[in-house]
């Protein structure tokens, strides 16, 4: 069983004892409920607006609380550092654990919040079908937004700190699992970024079509590289922020022009296929007579995927709060509100304009004027969010190849920003290079999902709570099992199949569901993935151009 070979003591490939994790894992968690809940932190509702900025000197010796016991005092040492005592080690690796759950609800909300592809999911699937459909990968998207959640609790300290999806990971099935976890991240957030590259092109162009279509791509290059210089979440909280309320007003101008203009036929055509000539308005409780059937029903619901993805960069906002414990709140307040954003507007839009609604919807709207007016705050917000993808997605290559195979600096030396200013433009650039290969929108962010974003939000997240679970109620503390801080041992009585089968026991029900859901998650995989190709063949078939053109795919309104 190589699923579960972590659990036997003779594993080479762990230095670090699942047991170890824990143990400093629970006493981080006891330390964190002492903590007020402002004092110090960076990111509250206010703070997030930027009316408060905390400098912290990591450079200065860290304080010692007045209240440390003599085992605090106890002196270590790490690597090449110098000797320390607990205290301080704890006291300056929280450091730049400032934010709180109001700042992260914002920084969730920018990274899930996209409500401009729900109208044309719903006019592939129908009203019954894509409301049902919504309102169940809403909920499971809360479900395993909780299991990471959960399990950062269970395994995060910092001592051992724990940054990444790769990090759970790799604690949980070991160093494939790692590597397979942040290649897929990488993947999903490079095409994220040349997704918006591609949408923010098309905004731009039906703005200005005397501009070369695809010189409208590179100019939002350009911008994200410009952007993307901000190197910590600390900095996106009051952009983040500033993109909340700028989808919020794009959402009501879209609901109030779609209720009053007729569809956007040009950029309809351009997208669907379906002009002017194609006949009056309609809406359908279920498949719409233009279906394919199956395949455009899985197309409908890869939006649907695409919709709720962002949980692959939920541990990267977590290992940045002051208080991890509070996170439930910042999930339950941003999912509930995309939740109800997304039906309502998707309804709404979808409503009026029925099958002529094109993703993103604000770029099928008309008259002109609130067409620009809707792509111009769009485009920010959607760059916004591309410059959120940008910074978590060269952080997780430097961290893992760049620092751990060529032996990179630390990104905080003066070295490490430097290579950061290079990095930032090399990744736009291929971002844009391979998004534009693709020559529909819908097509390309079906694909993503299928392949990348479904992944992280669906299936790895149930599969990695089975194998936590598993080894977490395998230990046997009152049997004097688990990890010893004073020989910096872990004792374990058994292991493998009957070590294994025993946590499985625990909460057995809870194990066979998270099962089934992986399965199920996977087959709905495969399924998208089939649906995108087949898509995408018909639309190179069809002669459809890349996005390099310099005719846009939409037209100019």
């Amino acid at each position: 069983m190589i699923l579960f070979e972590s659990l036997t003591p003779d594993l080479t490939f762990f230095s670090i004892t699942f047991e170890e994790y824990v143990y400093y894992a629970k006493i981080e968690r006891a330390h964190e409920k002492n903590l007020p809940d402002t004092q110090g932190a960076v990111t509250s509702f206010k703070s997030v607006l930027g009316k408060k900025k905390i400098i912290v000197d990591t450079n200065a010796p860290p304080a010692i609380s007045a209240t440390h016991d003599a085992k605090e005092e106890k002196e270590i040492t790490r690597g090449d550092s110098p000797v320390v005592s607990d205290a301080e080690w704890h006291q300056a690796s929280r450091a730049l654990r400032t934010a709180t759950w109001g700042a992260v609800f914002y920084l969730i909300t920018t990274d899930v919040l996209g409500p401009y592809s729900v109208p044309w999911a719903l006019s592939q699937m129908g009203y019954g079908p894509g409301v049902t459909l919504y309102t169940i990968f809403g909920i499971l998207a809360g479900y395993t937004g909780w299991q990471i959640w959960h399990m950062f609790l269970r395994l995060d300290s910092t001592r051992h700190p724990l940054k990444s999806f790769g990090d759970i990971a790799f604690r949980v099935y070991g160093p494939w699992a790692r590597h397979v976890t942040n290649i897929l991240q990488s993947m999903q957030l490079v095409f994220n970024v040349g997704a918006i590259i591609i949408q923010n092109g098309q905004g731009l162009y039906q703005i200005n079509s005397n501009i070369c279509y695809v010189l409208c791509c590179v100019i939002w290059a350009l911008l994200g590289m410009g952007l993307g210089q901000i190197r910590t979440l600390q900095k996106f909280g009051w952009i983040a922020n500033l993109a909340v309320w700028i989808n919020v007003v794009v959402m009501i101008l879209t609901m109030v022009i779609v209720s009053h203009n007729p569809p956007n036929y040009t950029a309809s055509e351009g997208s669907n296929g379906r002009g002017a000539d194609y006949g009056p308005i309609k809406t359908y409780g279920g498949a719409p007579p233009y279906s394919e059937g199956f395949q455009t029903g899985i197309s409908g619901l890869m939006q649907a995927v695409y919709s709720y993805g962002g949980a692959l960069i939920f541990c990267e906002f977590l290992s940045e709060m002051r208080k991890p414990a509070d996170f439930w709140k910042a999930l339950l307040f941003a999912d509930a509100f995309i939740y109800v954003a997304y039906l309502f507007f998707g309804l709404f839009v979808y409503s009026f304009h029925g099958e002529f609604v094109i993703n993103p919807a604000f770029q099928g709207i008309s008259p002109q004027s609130a067409l620009k007016a809707g792509n111009i705050l769009g485009l920010i917000s959607a760059l916004i969010a591309g410059a959120l993808y940008g910074n978590i997605g060269i952080k997780v290559i430097y961290t893992n190849i760049l620092r751990e195979f060529f032996k990179f600096p630390p990104l905080e030396s003066k070295m490490g920003k430097f290579i950061w200013v290079a990095l930032v433009p090399i990744y736009w650039a291929l971002a844009f290079v391979l998004a534009a290969a693709i020559p529909n929108f819908s097509n390309l962010t079906g694909l993503v999902a299928a392949i990348c974003i479904l992944q992280f939000t669906y299936t790895i997240p149930p599969l990695m709570k089975l194998g936590c679970d598993i080894q977490y109620y395998a230990i046997r503390e009152e049997q004097g099992e688990g990890f010893d801080p004073t020989t910096g041992q872990t004792k374990r009585l058994d292991n493998g199949w009957k070590r294994w089968l025993r946590g499985a026991r625990t909460y057995w029900y809870v194990n066979i569901w998270n099962l089934i859901f992986f399965l199920g998650a996977l087959v709905t995989a495969a399924l998208g993935m089939y649906s995108s190709i087949k898509g995408l063949e018909a639309a190179f078939a069809s002669g459809r151009s890349t996005s390099f053109s310099c005719k846009g795919p939409l037209g100019s309104g």
